[in-house]
């Protein structure tokens, strides 16, 4: 992260005069300004396009419930918090700003004219914790059924369905299959001029080619896609509201499901924001192993991603090449986690092992195999013509349309932007690797598929870095909050044996504070925005998914098209629901 820039702060200053209510030091040192309501839209403004290397991106937005907070030291007085976090490419640099809101009135102005991305950020902060944005063209729930009663991410919303007495009796069965009957004007969906209809077609939420339980609403003129309402919220479990109840070390399991395709990847988001709110320095040895490991679950990613989305548009052999090659990645998690899908291997402070004895010939084996089936992929794939006609000019999307939607990773990059977190934001010591940041130049199906392809051989290229290079030492911070005490120790002196007790019992008390934890993950920058009151919970996990934004921007990139291209362009974004939904 980077320190306070003065003249930004000069100019938010300027913009904002009396209604700058504070400016907020913060573990992760990223700017962090307290706005009035009244001025928010102003200052925001500024920030996008009235300033030099301007914060162009909308990199999230969310709300926090304050009401039962202990620990607020220099924060202004409010009942709850919306939070906004700006991107600038050009400064390479994070902005936070929050605007203090009272319980009884809880509305603020919608930017929704400023950045198109804010309308499902706003439709979320509504759903889930009931803050009113006004203006915005079509506030309701977006997670959440519409006949739900409450914000659950609310503070006294119960956590446990088995508080809330659910149960689904004939008369709500129907009552909730109404509501998820589609109703044009709902949607914002307009009839022709002369008032007739054009085609409005279901597809999902249980369809193959919406890659998991999601509803895509089309409007359709012929076989022309006209428009596209993504319905989401099928795969919601509550991700943020079940933080509050786990421990720091016990949430762990809970980030392999997020992403589910990316195992490990998911520890280390949130290990980050972690790690910088506790103050826990890593050795070099489990930074390198974190980093091998990451590296080989962007492989088994980008293998499931590139089998499915060539049988997407009509290839049947390479889902079941690519399938096989996954499993031999897996053999190697196998050895060294313990597990393949859901490893849940990463630690406070490092790994929860030292690799294992034959860990190397394992790694080498498949650095020899992998690269020869990246060529045969790329010939039978990238080069047949069905492929290309599938693919080449559809779903185009320009960088700066993807930076106004929030797009990151290898979408992005298919654009023309050689932008990677790795790179931008080094974290557990990326900069210390030899690796190309692969680039397209029309942003279409066609290139986003070439750049993970070239990302699996630079993937590759680090393993090999990592395995070659492997430092001695420790695997695991030897700090307290990550670390109990020595067992041998316990036996000698009773301090010892509670701090072990009660780390391994109630688990490690982070200290007060908040920190973004933001990596480049497999489908884009994933982050975790953490607070933490000084208690073994979490007060706040705001968990920023790369597949949220990229799903909201689909109406864009399939209109004029037809179905055939939704299916295509469905595959070619690369997302999960579960990573939508959270």
């Amino acid at each position: 992260m980077q320190a306070t820039d003065l003249s930004v702060t000069d100019l938010i200053r300027q913009a904002a005069g009396p209604s700058l209510l504070a400016i907020q030091p913060t573990v992760d040192h990223i700017p962090t300004f307290w706005i009035s309501k009244e001025k928010i839209q102003t200052v925001l403004r500024q920030m996008k396009e009235e300033i030099d290397r301007p914060y162009k991106m909308l990199y999230d937005l969310t709300a926090i419930d304050e009401r039962v907070r202990l620990h607020r030291e220099g924060q202004p007085d409010s009942d709850f918090t919306v939070v906004y976090h700006l991107y600038s490419f050009d400064r390479n640099a994070y902005l936070r700003f929050k605007v203090p809101l009272k319980e009884k009135q809880l509305f603020l102005p919608t930017i929704t004219p400023l950045w198109r991305s804010a309308d499902w950020y706003e439709r979320e902060a509504w759903d889930l914790f009931g803050v009113r944005f006004e203006g915005h063209p079509h506030l309701v729930r977006i997670l959440m059924p519409r006949t739900w009663e409450g914000h659950p991410l609310r503070k006294d919303h119960p956590s446990h369905g088995t508080e809330l007495g659910l149960n689904m009796p004939d008369p709500k069965m129907i009552e909730e299959q109404e509501q998820l009957q589609f109703r044009p004007e709902e949607w914002g969906l307009k009839r022709q001029s002369d008032g007739t209809d054009f085609i409005f077609l279901n597809l999902g939420p249980h369809h193959p080619g919406t890659h998991g339980v999601l509803r895509v609403v089309l409007q359709l003129d012929g076989e022309i896609i006209l428009d596209a309402v993504p319905d989401i919220g099928f795969h919601h479990r509550g991700q943020e509201k079940i933080a509050e109840r786990q421990t720091w070390h016990t949430y762990l399991p809970y980030t392999d499901r997020v992403d589910y395709l990316s195992g490990v990847i998911n520890n280390l988001a949130y290990l980050m924001g972690v790690e910088r709110l506790a103050g826990i320095e890593i050795p070099p040895r489990a930074q390198v192993i974190r980093v091998m490991m990451s590296e080989l679950y962007r492989i088994t990613n980008h293998l499931v991603w590139l089998g499915t989305f060539a049988q997407d548009v009509g290839q049947l052999s390479p889902v079941f090449y690519a399938f096989n090659d996954r499993e031999r990645a897996y053999a190697i998690t196998e050895a060294v986690c313990g597990a393949r899908m859901h490893p849940n291997w990463f630690r406070m402070g490092g790994t929860a092992q030292d690799l294992p004895i034959g860990w190397e010939p394992l790694f080498r084996d498949f650095l020899k195999y992998l690269p020869s089936r990246l060529d045969e992929y790329e010939g039978e794939i990238l080069k047949n013509r069905i492929f290309k006609g599938r693919t080449k000019g559809i779903g185009q999307t320009t960088v700066d349309e993807a930076i106004e939607w929030g797009m990151t990773g290898p979408n992005l990059r298919a654009c023309g932007l050689a932008w990677d977190f790795r790179k931008a934001h080094p974290y557990s010591g990326y900069d210390r690797f030899e690796f190309d940041i692969p680039v397209g130049k029309n942003g279409d199906a066609y290139d986003r598929a070439a750049v993970r392809i070239e990302e699996m051989r630079q993937s590759l290229r680090i393993i090999d870095q990592c395995v070659r290079r492997m430092p001695d030492g420790p695997y695991k911070a030897i700090h307290p909050l990550a670390t109990p005490p020595p067992k041998a120790r316990t036996m000698h002196d009773i301090e010892t044996l509670i701090a072990h007790f009660l780390n391994v019992s109630w688990g490690p008390v982070i200290p007060p504070g908040e920190a973004l934890g933001a990596i480049e993950a497999s489908k884009g920058n994933n982050g975790y925005y953490l607070i933490s009151d000084g208690s073994t919970t979490s007060y706040r996990t705001r968990i920023r998914t790369p597949s949220f934004p990229h799903m909201q921007m689909l109406p864009l990139l399939c209109r004029g098209r037809t179905i055939s291209d939704l299916i295509a362009i469905f595959g070619s974004v690369d997302f999960v629901l579960s990573d939508v939904d959270r």
